[in-house]
């Protein structure tokens, strides 16, 4: 996939981000009582908004060309069982296991990660039972943390 649609909207909300900054800091505080520089200031808020667009047109089209295979990012997601360290460290906290982080680091870092790999974590915790339970259901398909949360705070 050519990014030229991706890199043109980030170059135009960087120029956006970059101009309503200036905006959010210059219009509060006016250092005169006959301070003329807003009503500058303000006819850029124009500008600003056009980048904006530009950007989500080059963002919409760039998308508009992504072919999207599910049976390769199913196949992408299911070999990455490191994914579920975050899950299972939040519970390793939840009950109090020390140094959840560096043991799951320990884990993950320099090897391969499957299946069985995290099973076995799993089933070595120091927890209740149910939480075992609840984790070992878990896999890189089915876990999806807080996406539906996330995604409705858009």
């Amino acid at each position: 996939v050519n990014p030229i649609d991706f890199e043109n909207a980030e170059g135009n909300l960087g120029l956006a981000n970059a101009m309503f900054a200036h905006l959010a800091e210059k219009l509060p505080v006016s250092r005169f009582q006959r301070d003329l520089t807003d009503s500058t200031v303000l006819r850029a808020m124009g500008t600003a908004f056009g980048h904006c667009m530009i950007a989500w047109t080059s963002l919409e089209k760039g998308l508009s060309k992504l072919e999207i295979n599910p049976t390769v990012i199913k196949a992408d997601l299911n070999k990455n069982w490191a994914l579920l360290a975050e899950p299972i460290q939040t519970v390793m906290r939840r009950y109090g296991v020390e140094n959840a982080y560096e043991k799951l680091k320990e884990l993950t870092r320099g090897t391969e990660i499957n299946q069985k790999v995290i099973q076995d974590f799993i089933v070595g915790l120091n927890i209740p039972n149910q939480a075992k339970s609840k984790l070992l259901e878990l896999t890189p398909e089915n876990y999806i943390g807080y996406a539906i949360e996330q995604t409705e705070l858009i």
